[in-house]
C-alpha cells in the first residue's frame, strides 16, 4: 500500500471529497482506489482562518513501486507497520496459574493476552466489577457517603475509567503494542475513529461498556475474577513469592492463594498494599511527583481560542501547557477534559483528592485540567519509600478540612490576592459531587502556592485569559502518578523473585495507554518464561 502524508482538507470536507484528493494526488481517477484507510487524522489551527484536518492514508493500488517512482512526491512512500506478536511460549512449567492483584489498564491487558493464550489467570480486584461501581461512584458524589473499596480509584477498570478515557502516550512503540490496545478496545466496542485520530479518546460512559466486555473475553477464555477481594500479605520462601493471602471484603474471610507468578498491576493509591509489601521487604523508593489543582475554564473560551472562527464545526477543543520556573519547579497541565466535570476522586476517609473526568461526546459547558507543580523527596522531607504517599495524605487531609468533606473551591483571583472566595464568576463549576468555597490559597507551602500562580500567568501568554480572575480552582489534585517506585530488573522481576511491578502503581506507566502497554511486557514475559500450564 501507498502512504500519504500531510492531506490536507477543510473541515467541511466529505468521504467523497477525501477519495478525489487522495486520487488527485496520486494522479489518477477515484475508480483506480481499490481501497484506502485512514492511519491518522489531525487539527491543523496554527491559521485561524484556515483550520484544516490533516490525514495519513494508506491506500491500496496497482503496481505501487511503479507509480511512485512516477510521482516522486516526498509525502508518498510504501506503508510499513509493525504487527504486533505475541512470543513463543517458555518450557519452565508453571504449577499454579498468573495471579494479577488490580483490573486498571495493566491488569486487564496483562490477564487479556495470558487468557487468550492459555494461561488462565486469576484477576484480584478489591472493588466491585464496573456495573457496580458505577452505582457505588455516582452516589457517593450524590450522597458523600464513601465505599473505601469501591470509588473513583478502586474497582475494575482503575483510577482511568473514570477520566477522559484519554488514550495518546509518548511511549516509543517499536513492537505494535499501541496499535494492539486500541485493536482490542476495537473490538470490544470502543469506536473505531480511535485507531486514527491524533489524540483518542474513549470517554467514561463507552470506556466501562468496553471494560466489561473485555472482563467477559478474559472469563471465555478461563481466566477468573475475584472482585471484592483484596490481597492482604504475600507468602514467601526464601526469596521467591510462593502465595498470597487475600481477604473477602464481604465477609471478612481470608484464604491463601498459591502462586509463582505475581503481577503487581496495584495502582497508585493502593497505600495499604505499599505499606505490607514495605513490611515484607520488597524494595520500593520514592519518586517525584507533581501536585496542584483542577482548573475550570468555560469550553467555548479554550475552544475558540484554539480554532476561532471553526470552533462550531470542531469538537470541543484541548490544550496542553507548560512552563519551567526560575525556581527550578516544572507546572504543566494533565488529564485535560474538554467539555469535561471536576470529579470528587477520594479514596480515604477523612481525606480528600479531585480528578477529571469527559464522557465521549465531551459537551460538558467547561473545559478543566490538573495545573500542577513538580514535588520531590525534597519536599516529602525524608526519602524513605513512602514519604511521597505521606505527603500526599496530609494534603488531602487538609483538603478535607477545607471543604469540610465537600471539594473546596477558590478563584483564581482570590487564591492569588490569599484572600477567601464567597461566588462564582461570568461561569459556575462542573463538578461531581458536593462542594464548598474554601481557602485553597493555604493548602500547599508557599513556594509551590506562588508557582502555581506564576504558572497560571505564563499560560495566558499562550491562551489568553488563562488566569482569569474566576477561572475556578478545586483542590487537591494530588493522584497524578505513583508516589512509589518499585524496582524490577530487565525482566521485569522485583529482587524477591515471582514478583512482576506493573503499571502506574508500580512506577512504571502514566495513563492508560502507557499502563496498558506495560501490562502486555508483563504478559509477554511470563509466555517467555513459562509453558502454558495444562487444564
Amino acid at each position: 500500500m501507498i502512504r500519504i502524508q500531510q492531506l490536507k482538507l477543510p473541515i467541511s470536507h466529505t468521504e467523497e471529497q477525501l477519495k478525489q484528493k487522495i486520487a488527485k494526488t496520486l494522479k489518477m481517477s477515484v475508480a483506480n482506489i481499490q481501497e484506502y484507510f485512514i492511519k491518522k487524522q489531525s487539527i491543523d489551527a496554527r491559521k485561524k482562518q484556515e483550520v484544516s484536518y490533516v490525514y495519513t492514508v494508506d491506500v491500496l493500488v496497482s503496481n505501487e513501486q511503479k507509480l511512485l517512482k512516477k510521482l516522486k512526491n516526498n509525502h508518498l512512500s510504501i506503508a510499513t507497520d509493525v504487527a504486533y506478536v505475541f512470543p513463543k511460549n517458555g518450557t519452565r512449567v508453571l504449577k499454579h496459574r498468573p495471579v494479577i492483584i488490580g483490573s486498571g489498564p495493566a491488569g486487564l491487558f496483562c490477564g487479556y493476552l495470558l487468557a487468550q493464550h492459555g494461561y488462565r489467570p486469576l484477576i484480584i480486584e478489591r472493588g466491585r466489577c464496573v456495573e457496580q461501581r458505577q452505582k457505588d461512584v455516582e452516589a457517593f458524589w450524590k450522597t458523600n457517603v464513601l465505599n473505601i473499596h469501591s470509588n473513583v480509584q478502586f474497582g475494575e477498570g482503575g483510577a482511568g475509567t473514570f477520566s477522559d478515557g484519554k488514550l495518546n502516550t509518548l511511549v516509543k512503540d517499536v513492537k505494535g503494542r499501541n496499535k494492539k490496545v486500541l485493536d482490542i478496545f476495537i473490538s470490544h466496542g470502543a469506536p473505531e475513529k480511535i485507531s486514527y485520530m491524533n489524540k483518542p479518546h474513549i470517554g467514561t460512559d463507552i470506556l466501562m461498556k468496553v471494560v466489561a466486555d473485555m472482563r467477559n473475553q478474559i472469563e471465555v477464555w478461563g481466566g477468573e475474577y475475584l472482585f471484592e477481594t483484596r490481597m492482604k500479605d504475600i507468602v514467601r520462601s526464601d526469596n521467591e513469592i510462593i502465595g498470597i493471602i487475600c481477604r473477602n471484603e464481604k465477609d471478612g474471610k481470608e484464604f491463601e492463594i498459591p502462586t509463582e507468578a505475581l503481577v503487581l498491576a496495584i495502582g497508585h493509591s493502593a497505600r495499604d498494599t505499599f505499606e505490607m509489601l514495605l513490611e515484607r521487604k520488597v524494595p520500593m523508593e520514592a519518586k517525584s511527583f507533581a501536585v496542584g489543582m483542577r482548573v475550570e475554564h468555560p469550553q467555548e473560551m479554550i475552544s475558540q481560542n484554539q480554532y476561532g472562527e471553526a470552533a462550531d464545526m470542531l469538537p470541543a477543543a484541548s490544550y496542553k501547557v507548560t512552563a519551567n520556573l526560575e525556581n527550578g519547579r516544572g507546572v504543566y497541565s494533565f488529564c485535560m477534559c474538554p467539555g469535561g466535570y471536576v470529579v470528587n476522586a477520594s479514596s480515604e476517609e477523612g481525606r480528600l483528592a479531585v480528578n477529571g473526568m469527559s464522557y465521549s461526546g465531551r459537551n460538558g459547558k467547561n473545559a478543566n485540567s490538573a495545573i500542577i507543580v513538580t514535588v520531590t523527596p525534597e519536599d516529602f522531607g525524608s526519602r524513605e519509600p513512602l514519604s511521597g504517599v505521606e505527603f500526599q495524605r496530609k494534603l488531602e487531609q487538609k483538603a478535607y478540612e477545607l471543604g469540610n468533606g465537600k471539594v473546596p473551591q477558590q478563584l483564581f483571583g482570590d487564591f492569588e490576592q490569599r484572600k477567601d472566595s464567597t461566588t462564582y464568576g461570568a461561569f459556575e463549576t462542573e463538578l461531581k459531587g458536593a462542594h464548598t468555597f474554601g481557602a485553597l490559597h493555604t493548602l500547599f507551602s508557599e513556594e509551590i502556592t506562588e508557582s502555581f500562580v506564576q504558572g497560571m500567568h505564563q499560560f495566558a501568554k499562550r491562551i489568553p485569559e488563562f488566569d482569569r480572575k474566576d477561572a475556578i480552582l478545586s483542590g487537591v489534585e494530588s493522584r497524578t502518578s505513583s508516589p512509589v517506585r518499585i524496582p524490577r530488573d530487565e525482566n521485569f522481576e522485583s529482587s524477591l523473585k515471582g514478583i512482576y511491578p506493573c503499571g502506574e502503581g508500580a512506577g512504571y506507566a502514566g495513563g492508560i495507554m502507557s499502563a496498558a502497554m506495560d501490562g502486555m511486557k508483563i504478559a509477554e514475559e511470563i509466555a517467555r518464561r513459562y509453558k502454558v500450564p495444562e487444564a
